[in-house]
């Protein structure tokens, strides 16, 4: 058994080429890949904007190193990698467009280095056909240019699994190693867990193939990025396993949850279901989505019959661990939870459509051609619609949560500062203040807490609508600021007046 496993990865770079036409690299096929990552940073630009205001969750992570406002609470599930990629820019400028640029430019610059490391694996057209499928999903395009962790999962992943598969197939390829300590140490740094589940299959592989280099290099990578979470569990939790049991709670309690149908009716463009009650997208909207599996065994099959049944059986089992989680253990849905697993999938889907649209002696298959074409360009409709859809929604969010913040300022509550309450995260952000909570997963402080800090700063609290007002903020002034309730704290009134 360990003989036949390790005879199927070794051969995926010494025999195939004398078998397989088209996987010899060529001056041009880099330019191919830098065309496709071009694209991606142009589209990102353009499609999304970098005048898109920061997120609720981009806040979080955009506070803890940048100077807009004190760090917001950071919960146990979250990882400071994001953050840290992000502190380059957001250390010294607040300037949203820069860091949205910033993004963009470095995402399209390690999606190109991440296909990259598939060379040898698939012929150029493949790995190109599979970073514009991976690159032109809504989600992707949404989230390259944001301070959040997914994407760069994905692109860790993509560097790992390409890497992990070129150093079976060649034992002195130092390179593949050093790519795979970068890769799963990318995936550990932005979120731990993630990347624990997406390296799975490969740390099962690398034992049974005898490659000790090779476990050595994944576990050297992953401790490497998980290490300052690791660390931070032992000094704010009391441990490891205290930190994950808390991030559990956080989302709600992790066990079997049948998400996919989550999953699903987040696709319409809903950046969080939680909780995911509303009514399934137009079946246009979720066709995308079936499809894909059944993309993924075709290229499979068509690996299996063309003797390369590793390079393509591989990321599929590292895209199936990465999505399961997400699939099956957790109680609500986001689409960019699933982004490592499109990553990996992107790679036999492309293999898939070439495949149909290409003979084995190379010449297209001109009907296969145009319904393909049809196809894609029904899906790129379908994927701008709803990208269209999203960035119109969530600038209207931070557009309010702006606009709240200024609302603020005229009532005296200025930095330093303290919101509460409703949204009270991405207003505090934007306001310059800090934000606390009294109850859920963002307890910061008690409303003792709360009514001795203003005595000393401004502090206001915020009521959602249906909302009711604490306790503590009742003798507040009270206004309204667009649909938002407003108290604050008599020490605002007092500190505006001098």
């Amino acid at each position: 058994m360990v003989y036949g496993v390790d005879a199927l990865l070794t051969g995926v770079r010494r025999r195939e080429p004398r078998t397989l036409p088209g996987t010899s690299w060529r001056a041009g096929d880099d330019a191919l890949l830098a065309a496709v990552a071009g694209a991606f940073v142009l589209a990102q630009l353009l499609l999304v904007g970098p005048g898109l205001g920061l997120g609720w969750d981009e806040t979080v992570y955009v506070s803890q190193v940048g100077a807009q406002a004190p760090a917001s609470a950071f919960s146990a599930p979250r990882a400071r990698g994001v953050s840290l990629l992000a502190a380059p820019v957001a250390s010294w400028s607040t300037s949203t467009a820069l860091l949205r640029t910033y993004l963009a430019l470095l995402s399209g610059l390690v999606l190109h280095l991440a296909l990259r490391q598939w060379r040898g694996l698939f012929p150029a057209p493949v790995l190109a056909g599979a970073g514009a499928l991976f690159a032109t999903l809504w989600v992707t395009l949404f989230y390259g240019p944001q301070v959040m962790p997914n994407l760069w999962v994905a692109l860790g992943a993509l560097i790992c699994v390409g890497c992990f598969l070129r150093a079976c197939a060649d034992r002195a390829d130092r390179a593949a190693l050093g790519g795979v300590v970068a890769g799963a140490a990318l995936m550990a740094w932005m979120r731990p867990t993630d990347a624990v589940w997406v390296a799975a299959p490969l740390l099962v592989l690398a034992p049974v193939t005898r490659r000790p280099r090779l476990l050595a290099a994944l576990v050297a990578g992953l401790a490497a990025g998980a290490a300052e979470w690791v660390i931070e569990a032992y000094v704010r939790y009391g441990g490891l396993a205290e930190r994950l049991a808390e991030g559990s709670r956080v989302q709600g309690g992790l066990g079997w949850h049948a998400a996919v149908a989550d999953q699903m009716r987040s696709l319409v463009g809903r950046t969080l279901c939680r909780p995911c009650t509303a009514p399934m997208p137009h079946p246009v909207v979720m066709l995308w989505w079936f499809a894909l599996p059944l993309l993924a065994a075709l290229g499979l099959v068509v690996a299996v019959r063309a003797g390369r049944t590793a390079r393509t059986l591989v990321p599929l089992a590292c895209a199936a661990t990465a999505a399961f989680p997400y699939l099956f253990l957790i109680g609500y849905a986001a689409p960019r939870f699933l982004l490592p697993a499109y990553a990996l999938l992107a790679l036999p889907v492309a293999d898939a459509l070439l495949h149909l649209v290409r003979g084995p002696d190379g010449r297209w298959r001109p009907v296969a051609a145009v319904l393909v074409a049809c196809a894609l360009a029904g899906h790129l409709g379908v994927q701008y619609a709803v990208l269209h859809r999203t960035v119109e929604r969530t600038t209207a969010d931070r557009v309010a949560w702006a606009r709240t913040a200024t609302g603020l300022h005229r009532l005296g509550v200025r930095p330093p500062c303290l919101v509460t309450g409703d949204r009270a995260i991405p207003v505090a952000y934007y306001a310059g203040c800090a934000s606390a909570a009294t109850r859920g997963p963002d307890t910061t402080t008690t409303e003792a807490g709360i009514r001795a800090t203003a005595e000393r700063i401004p502090v206001a609290h915020l009521t959602g609508p249906g909302h009711p007002t604490p306790a503590y903020a009742y003798a507040w002034e009270d206004h309204r600021i667009g649909e938002v309730g407003v108290q604050v704290a008599p020490t605002a009134r007092q500190d505006s007046s001098r």
